[in-house]
């Protein structure tokens, strides 16, 4: 069979809460999803499939391009990658395919079709979902398209038969994580893609690991079936994605394990393989602060990370006790000490508008942020996504008057709004407050000078300037009107 797997277009992906800046500069990572998948059918189904990829982000193609395309390619199968921020454009992409090539079988998979499957597979254009990590269920859907399988034994697939649907559960999660191809970025242009934050022009993400043992209540990891618990490669096979990621030009990686440090002798482990190898790569990482301390992270900084994004949230210990984020102001501090002392840069997250949290309350992670010093800091507007304990609790107390998300899911339309905690700030309070913060953090004449000294390109300099001159011209309404819900936020 001939088959394409497609990242969307994101035209329409929903309006966000957050300032213009990142959206703009924040470059384009690689979907790591669809080469994953990618790489599976080429590598184990034995020259079968004709296998092809397109990502239509980084070179913005228009509605009009990818008609054209598929009136002039035809395929038998097309996964496209469903997230629920750009489900507008996934709908679009698919009634595209579905105009040209009405017998072709168009599969859906991605984070939002297993929190809403019978929502999904009752969108028009959509043959099939595949829930939760698509390995193994989307190899076994072609051989049930190829009728070498019955589809009741599809892992983790959703369809429908006589006018009901079928949903044959989530697909049971891959334990040795070794056993599955990782993503082969040979089947897109690697130069495509980039960072705000990176110091080549040409940047790539990674997954060593699997889920997360954290339980924060604004996140849908604790509650996903696919994502919970931790899972993680081993370095021998870290190391060699590495190494295939050097030669094809790549030398800069974020590794973007919702919390890599996990494990410290895996991180160890991984880092004296690096320097075994003499592999040339600089790599960031997400890591909970309770999971580093000082000789890790200059075994990591010998091994070539440059830089850690840390999940902070809030500047006092009663909100991080309140989201479960299981840490301390005090342990805050001192991990970015022991991040500097080791010549590591930092970011850190802080979200405002969380459930009881008052003005005191974020004027003090104003204060944390500046405190911290971090070279880089990201404030962002709490949403209650769905899928979490926080997004159930608004419902029950009726702070989130209806379920917004179930009912985006079932009909998806422009102008939808993200919700936001609405209990003690309305919504334009919150944006007011989000743009405080950024200019608090980023107009202090000694940042900007002590950024500019590190800068190492001219490529990296243009970036960081430009991002610079938005956040000074930065202000609320703009934060109403533009796109930032996929946001690089990650519960670490």
């Amino acid at each position: 069979m001939k088959i394409l797997l497609v990242n969307p277009p994101r035209f329409h992906e929903l309006v966000g809460k957050n300032p213009s800046v990142i959206e703009h500069n924040r470059g384009y990572n690689p979907p790591l999803g669809i080469l994953s998948l990618a790489a599976c059918v080429d590598q184990l189904c034995n020259g079968e499939h004709e296998v092809q990829a397109l990502d239509c982000q980084p070179k913005q193609w228009s509605y009009d391009q990818l008609d054209e395309f598929f009136r002039d390619n035809a395929f038998d199968v097309v996964g496209v990658t469903a997230m629920t921020f750009t489900l507008i454009d996934v709908i679009k992409t698919t009634k595209i395919i579905k105009k040209w090539r009405p017998n072709c079988k168009v599969i859906l998979g991605g984070a939002h079709v297993h929190i809403f499957p019978e929502e999904t597979i009752c969108l028009d254009s959509v043959d099939y979902l595949v829930q939760g990590e698509g390995e193994r269920g989307f190899l076994q859907l072609l051989e049930a398209l190829q009728g070498r399988r019955a589809f009741a034994e599809v892992d983790g697939l959703v369809y429908q038969e006589n006018g009901g649907v079928i949903n044959n559960g989530i697909a049971p999660k891959i334990e040795n994580l070794d056993e599955a191809p990782y993503p082969d970025r040979r089947f897109l242009p690697v130069h495509h893609y980039n960072s705000l934050l990176g110091r080549s022009s040409t940047v790539t993400t990674m997954f060593t690991s699997r889920g997360c043992p954290y339980k924060c209540t604004f996140c849908d990891r604790p509650m996903s079936p696919t994502i919970s618990g931790f899972r993680w490669r081993s370095a021998k096979n870290v190391v060699d994605e590495m190494e295939e990621c050097v030669a094809l030009g790549i030398n800069e990686i974020l590794i973007y394990d919702d919390t890599f440090s996990v494990r410290k002798d895996r991180v160890y482990e991984i880092c004296e393989e690096i320097l075994a190898r003499n592999v040339r790569v600089t790599w960031d990482v997400r890591a909970h602060v309770n999971t580093v301390d000082l000789p890790l992270l200059k075994m990591m900084k010998r091994a070539g990370c440059d830089r850690i994004h840390y999940g902070v949230e809030s500047g006092n210990d009663r909100m991080m006790k309140l989201i479960k984020k299981n840490t301390t102001v005090r342990r805050v501090k001192d991990t970015f000490h022991e991040t500097r002392s080791a010549g590591i840069e930092a970011l850190a997250y802080f979200i405002i508008g969380q459930q009881t949290e008052t003005l005191s309350d974020i004027h003090e992670s104003m204060q944390l942020a500046r405190d911290l010093n971090p070279d880089y800091a990201h404030f962002t507007i709490f949403c209650p996504y769905p899928a979490t304990e926080i997004y159930n609790e608004g419902l029950s107390r009726g702070v989130i008057k209806e379920d917004v998300w179930r009912n985006f899911a079932l009909n998806p339309k422009p102008g939808f709004e993200l919700p936001v905690w609405e209990e003690i700030f309305t919504r334009d309070e919150l944006y007011e407050l989000v743009v405080k913060c950024y200019k608090t953090f980023y107009s202090r004449p000694g940042y900007m000078l002590s950024r500019l000294s590190r800068i190492r390109s001219f490529s990296e300099f243009k970036r960081k300037a430009k991002a610079g001159i938005s956040v000074l011209r930065m202000n609320p309404k703009e934060v109403s009107k533009l796109d930032l819900s996929k946001s690089t936020r990650i519960c670490n």
